[in-house]
């Protein structure tokens, strides 16, 4: 897994996974706490990410709202968006363009 960017637009990409959750939430908390404004995460080099990784960018989220901030995910892959539907967290996060629930293919 990596992470660049600055306090205000994140890249995240490889995996963000229960063995990644830990260094992500460390840069992701830091990124919240000295930034203003939305915080955008750029998810288009994400791979996978499972419960735990999951977990993160909604404690992220949980986190940017108490700062008086919005987390923002932008370029949500197709499994990921799934996913999001799925559990009916895109009805909670700030996704850039939305997810078009109707075309995503089924699975």
């Amino acid at each position: 897994m990596h992470i660049r960017g600055d306090h205000a637009e994140l890249v995240v990409g490889g995996r963000l996974d229960v063995r990644s959750a830990a260094d992500a939430r460390t840069v992701l908390h830091t990124a919240v706490d000295t930034g203003v404004g939305d915080l955008v995460l750029d998810l288009s080099e994400l791979d996978s990410w499972d419960a735990t990784g999951l977990g993160v960018i909604m404690g992220a989220h949980r986190r940017c709202g108490r700062c008086g901030r919005r987390l923002v995910l932008r370029d949500v892959p197709p499994q990921m968006q799934r996913l999001l539907v799925a559990t009916r967290l895109h009805r909670i996060l700030a996704i850039e363009g939305g997810i078009g629930v109707e075309s995503l293919p089924r699975v």
